[in-house]
């Protein structure tokens, strides 16, 4: 999203930077921390060839091995910030910032297992990924979400992200990040 008019006034936050170890609703000790390729990148494998696909959104995550290794590949690089969600030593949540034009903005996009879902861990994970963004330069973050899923677009809202365009089959909100 490159018109900084969709972005709010005023900005959010601050956000708290990884890491960060919570309880959820269901009193499981969770720990929320920047994504380590090599300590993390089977397990966030694993997680994604767990996902239900029934629960993908705008065609991500992707299935198969394949195709799953080559997302990751592109959403984990150096140029990201990258959050992992875990509970031992399973991988039940991931979220990232993806670069975008213009500089210090990003497009956000989080993934938290179904049976880990509804338990608080989505809001620790965007938190803590904005709170990294930030510490990484990311002034300004985007996303898009589908217009009918209302626990997603309230969890945002929660957030502080704020509709930018919703006469789309996407529903696009953005969030200025406190400095």
């Amino acid at each position: 999203m490159s018109d900084d008019d969709a972005y709010p006034d005023e900005p959010a936050g601050p956000f708290p930077e990884p890491p960060a170890t919570f309880d959820d609703r269901e009193a499981r000790a969770i720990t929320v921390r920047r994504y380590d390729e090599a300590r993390d990148h089977d397990a966030l494998m694993a997680m994604y060839e767990a996902f239900d696909p029934a629960d993908r959104a705008q065609g991500i995550p992707p299935t198969g091995e394949e195709r799953i290794a080559d997302w990751l590949d592109a959403i984990t690089g150096p140029e990201t910030v990258n959050v992992v969600a875990n509970y031992g030593d399973a991988v039940v949540g991931h979220a990232t910032l993806v670069p975008d034009e213009p500089a210090a903005t990003a497009e956000l996009a989080i993934f938290v297992l179904q049976e880990y879902q509804g338990a608080g861990i989505g809001t620790h994970v965007i938190e803590t990924l904005l709170g990294a963004g930030r510490a990484a330069g990311v002034e300004r973050v985007w996303l898009t979400v589908e217009r009918w899923n209302d626990p997603a677009i309230s969890l945002y809202e929660k957030v502080g992200f704020v509709a930018s365009d919703t006469e789309s089959f996407e529903h696009e909100m953005a969030i200025r990040l406190d400095g």
